[in-house]
C-alpha cells in the first residue's frame, strides 16, 4: 500500500461516509424552488423558504459550537441523524407555509448538529503532517453528493409523485449513517481515549476567548469567508449569467468543475502536504481572479468549459489548504471548534450572498458586475494571505511546524 495513504483508519473512513450522508440530504434540495411552485406556495414565500434552512444553520451554529466537544460529539451526531430522518420524511406532509417554516428550521438544526458533531470527531483522526490530504478527502465527501444526487433525482422523478418523495427517500442515507455510527461508536470512543488527553477535555471559556483573539485564526476564517462568498456567487448566479451570454450548459460547468476538484484532491492530495501551503493558496488565488473576470465574457461553450476546469482546479487547491492551515494553527482542544467555525463562515456566505446579489440586481446591476465583485473578494483574500507563512510559523510550537 502507498505509504501516503497508510494513515487512513476505518474510523476516519466511517466518519467521512457520514459527512457524505449529511450532504446527500442537502444536495437533493437543488430543485426546492421548483417544488414550492408545484405545491402552490405563494411566490413571496418561496425565496424566504429557500433561504430559511441555511439561515437557521447560520444562526444555530454560533450557539452550538461553544457547547460541543469531542466527549459529547457521538451522542450529538446520532441524535441529529434521527432528527434528519424525521425532518426529511416530513416534507411529504408539510404542504402549508407554516408547516414548511417549521420543517426548514428543523432541517437547518439537524444539519448543523450533524456536521458539527462529526467534524469534532473526524479532525482527531487526521495526523498533523497529513492535514492537506486529510481535509482534501473530507472535502471530496461534501462534493460527491452534488455530483450524484441531482442526476439520480432527475432519473427517479418520473417514478414518484413529486420531489417530496425524493426528499423522504434520500433519508435512507441518514439511516445507513446512523447504523454505521452505532456499530462503530465504541471503537471510535476507544480510539479517542487512547489519544492525547488534551484532545478529550472540553476547552475552557478562557481558551475559547484566546483562540478567537488569535490573529492567525481570524485571518484564516476571514479568508475562508471571502472565498465562500465568491463561490456562492457562482452557485446562485452563474445560471442567469450564462443565459445572458449564451455560453453553454451551466450543469456541465458544475460537473466539469466538480470532477476537477475531486481529481485534484484524489491525485494531488499527498502533494498538498509536501509544498508550502500559503504559497500554493496564493498561486490558486492569482489564477482564480481572472477566472471570475473572464466568466462574463465566456460566450462560447469552449470558453465556459475551460473556465470550469480552471475554477475547479483553483477551488480544489484553495479550500482544503485553508482548512489544513486553520487546523495547524489551532491548539489541539480548539481544532474541532475552529473547523466548525469554518463551516459557520460557509453558512454565512451562502446566507448573505443571495441577499447581497438580490439587492444589487434590484437596483439595476448586471450579473457580470456580481462576478467582478467576486473577483474583488478573491483579490482581498490574496491581500489577507500575504503574511500567512510568518503568522503560521509563529503560531506553532518549536519542533511542531509542518510544511508551512
Amino acid at each position: 500500500m502507498d505509504k501516503s495513504w497508510s494513515w487512513i483508519s476505518s474510523e476516519f473512513i466511517a466518519l467521512t461516509l457520514i459527512i457524505v450522508a449529511a450532504f446527500c440530504n442537502v444536495s437533493v434540495f437543488y430543485s426546492f424552488y421548483h417544488y414550492l411552485e408545484t405545491i402552490d406556495v405563494p411566490i413571496g414565500w418561496r425565496g424566504f423558504l429557500l433561504g430559511l434552512e441555511p439561515m437557521a444553520a447560520f444562526i444555530l451554529r454560533l450557539f452550538i459550537l461553544p457547547w460541543l466537544h469531542v466527549r459529547n460529539a457521538i451522542a450529538v451526531t446520532m441524535a441529529s441523524l434521527v432528527l434528519l430522518v424525521a425532518v426529511s420524511c416530513s416534507y411529504i406532509w408539510a404542504l402549508s407555509v407554516p408547516a414548511l417554516i417549521v420543517i426548514r428550521i428543523l432541517h437547518g438544526a439537524s444539519f448543523v448538529l450533524l456536521t458539527s458533531g462529526v467534524i469534532s470527531l473526524v479532525v482527531n483522526f487526521i495526523p498533523e503532517e497529513k492535514t492537506g490530504q486529510g481535509f482534501g478527502i473530507l472535502s471530496i465527501g461534501t462534493l460527491i453528493p452534488y455530483a450524484v444526487i441531482p442526476p439520480l433525482t432527475e432519473t427517479l422523478l418520473p417514478c414518484v409523485r413529486n420531489e417530496a418523495d425524493i426528499y423522504a427517500g434520500v433519508s435512507i442515507f441518514a439511516v445507513l449513517a446512523l447504523l454505521l455510527l452505532t456499530a462503530l461508536r465504541r471503537r471510535i470512543r476507544e480510539s479517542l481515549r487512547g489519544r492525547d488527553g488534551v484532545l478529550m477535555r472540553r476547552a475552557t471559556l478562557g481558551e475559547i476567548r484566546e483562540n478567537l483573539r488569535s490573529k492567525t485564526v481570524g485571518l484564516l476564517l476571514a479568508a475562508g469567508l471571502l472565498i465562500y462568498l465568491a463561490h456562492a456567487t457562482v452557485f446562485y448566479f452563474l445560471k442567469n449569467l450564462v443565459l445572458q451570454t449564451g455560453g453553454g450548459s451551466v450543469g456541465l460547468f458544475f460537473t466539469l468543475s466538480m470532477v476537477t476538484m475531486i481529481a485534484v484532491r484524489v491525485f494531488g492530495g499527498a502533494l498538498l502536504d509536501r509544498f508550502n501551503k500559503p504559497a500554493m493558496v496564493r498561486t490558486g488565488l492569482v489564477l482564480l481572479i481572472p477566472c471570475f473576470v473572464m466568466l462574463p465574457f465566456a460566450e462560447t461553450r469552449t470558453a465556459l468549459y475551460l473556465l470550469a476546469g480552471l475554477y475547479g482546479l483553483c477551488i480544489g487547491v484553495i479550500m482544503p489548504l485553508l482548512s489544513a492551515m486553520l487546523f495547524s494553527a489551532s491548539p489541539p482542544p480548539m481544532r474541532g471548534l475552529n473547523t466548525n467555525l469554518s463551516l459557520f463562515t460557509l453558512d454565512m456566505a451562502y446566507f448573505l450572498m443571495p441577499y447581497l446579489g438580490g439587492i444589487l440586481l434590484t437596483f439595476g446591476t448586471d450579473f457580470d458586475v456580481l462576478f467582478f465583485i467576486a473577483a474583488g473578494f478573491v483579490l482581498l483574500t490574496l491581500a489577507l494571505t500575504a503574511s500567512l507563512s510568518q503568522k503560521l510559523r509563529q503560531s506553532q510550537p518549536d519542533g511542531e511546524r509542518p510544511n508551512l
